[in-house]
């Protein structure tokens, strides 16, 4: 026993073992993989509402999470692709991987490609529908890219591409469409261009500059920000309409009522003239926010009537 685990340890730190681990930290770092948090709970919590519909087995929710990693992947891999001659000459993007030379795009592309093919096959073994619709699926998530080169509607187009995982996590446990879980969907979709527009202020300037659209850019940062109120409001709103719809119980009254406020604090750290908060509300008040909703969602449902 005590050969064998010096075997394993020191195949763990060999030389090869570390360039491994090392390639994959740089590859995690290009596609953001720690940003799959924002979504991801969104899409769990349309799993455990649908369960009420159909049953949920292990391996369903395997093949949604797999289908859910593969389709984010692939969707940040071809932004980041399709936006490294724009990020080399951003002094706030020069430095990733692309850019930088960590990663070459014909690597890039493999990820894509792969990516693709394992959210393609992960949806043929939830359902031959959802294997039919993961191809306008990944065409949706992949136009994004270029939708910033022509339109300041850049971000809700964000929210809207990411807001089908609520959809497609439904689809995939009940095989049919329901009215009710586009209330979850559409919270999403606020939630996503809600932040993204506070995130892309950074950019205002540099993206004014190069003739690229963003609401920050075309309206400024003072007018996108209330924009950005505005659309969280009616994110708060969508949550709170989820009780009813789905009678949950007071734990996710709650949740939203917690929500409520790391809204309000989110848009309290950030202001015109100060942008410096822009990375916490824009990580860890989101990742936060996402996961009590998920909490809120499961403790609800569990709850439901009493």
């Amino acid at each position: 026993m005590d050969r064998l685990r010096n075997r394993i340890t020191a195949a763990l730190t060999s030389p090869s073992a570390a360039k491994v681990k090392e390639t994959l930290v740089v590859y995690g770092r290009m596609i953001k993989f720690s940003h799959t948090i924002f979504a991801l709970p969104f899409a769990l919590s349309a799993v455990v509402l649908a369960s009420a519909e159909a049953p949920l087995t292990i391996l369903k929710l395997f093949w949604i999470l797999v289908a859910m990693v593969g389709a984010r992947t692939a969707a940040m891999g071809v932004n980041r692709i399709v936006d490294a001659d724009i990020d080399s000459r951003n002094p706030r993007t020069a430095m990733r991987e692309i850019p930088k030379g960590e990663i070459g795009k014909k690597e890039a592309w493999l990820v894509v490609a792969g990516s693709s093919l394992v959210f393609i096959f992960a949806a043929a073994m939830l359902s031959p529908l959802c294997f039919k619709l993961s191809f306008p699926v990944l065409l949706l998530l992949g136009a994004y890219s270029f939708t910033k080169r022509f339109t300041w509607l850049c971000h809700i187009y964000l929210g809207f591409a990411i807001s089908m995982a609520p959809l497609g996590a439904w689809i995939a446990v009940t095989g049919g469409f329901s009215w009710g879980i586009l209330t979850l969907s559409l919270a999403l979709l606020t939630y996503i261009a809600g932040f993204d527009i506070l995130y892309a202020c950074q950019d205002s300037d540099f993206d004014r500059e190069k003739g690229l659209h963003s609401i920050p850019a075309t309206m400024g940062i003072k007018k996108a920000m209330q924009i950005s109120t505005g659309i969280h409001a009616a994110t708060f709103g969508f949550m709170l309409l989820l009780w009813p719809v789905f009678s949950l119980g007071w734990p996710y009254g709650l949740a939203v009522a917690l929500i409520g406020a790391l809204l309000v604090v989110e848009h309290k750290l950030v202001n015109p003239k100060d942008l410096t908060h822009v990375n916490i509300a824009f990580f860890h008040m989101n990742s936060i926010i996402s996961m009590v909703l998920f909490a809120g969602i499961l403790a609800g449902h569990l709850t439901g009537g009493i």
